[in-house]
């Protein structure tokens, strides 16, 4: 852990509605981002840069669990794409970004950091929110 690292305090201590799964060496996360409900991060448990720092066997359990989330994502949330991204050039932590993507989303086709498209359609943030606990539940189940 380290002192500094937004992931690593996170992980620490994750706020029950935040935390859906983890194990001894990742985490998966909901995230609040205004607009994107399902915003979902897969989270390695200690600091580390990159994903070749970690063993092939470590690297295979990451996108494992990365894979499981967009599969959870597509099964409940029936989005038009799922964009899966790893950056941490802000964090410097091994965690990918899995985002379900909508024609009618703000932001869409643009990544959701880009250009605003249009405004957020509320009501259909909404509906997507309500699938937040189908999307917990299959989250789970898909990585049991």
């Amino acid at each position: 852990m380290t002192a500094t690292c937004d992931l690593c305090k996170l992980l620490a201590a994750p706020p029950a509605d935040v935390l859906v799964w983890r194990d001894e060496r990742l985490a998966v996360i909901l995230v609040d981002e205004p607009g994107y409900p399902g915003f979902t991060r897969v989270v390695w448990h200690d600091h580390v840069r990159e994903m070749t720092d970690l063993s092939p066997q470590d690297r295979d359990h990451v996108m494992q669990a990365v894979w499981a989330v967009e599969q959870a994502q597509r099964a409940t949330m029936a989005p038009h794409k799922v964009n899966v991204a790893s950056f941490g050039n802000m964090t410097p932590h091994v965690h990918w970004h899995v985002i379900p993507r909508y024609t009618d989303d703000a932001h869409f086709p643009n990544p959701t950091w880009g250009a605003q498209q249009r405004a957020h359609d509320d009501a259909a943030i909404a509906a997507r929110a309500a699938l937040l606990p189908a999307l917990r539940a299959a989250i789970i189940e898909n990585l049991k």
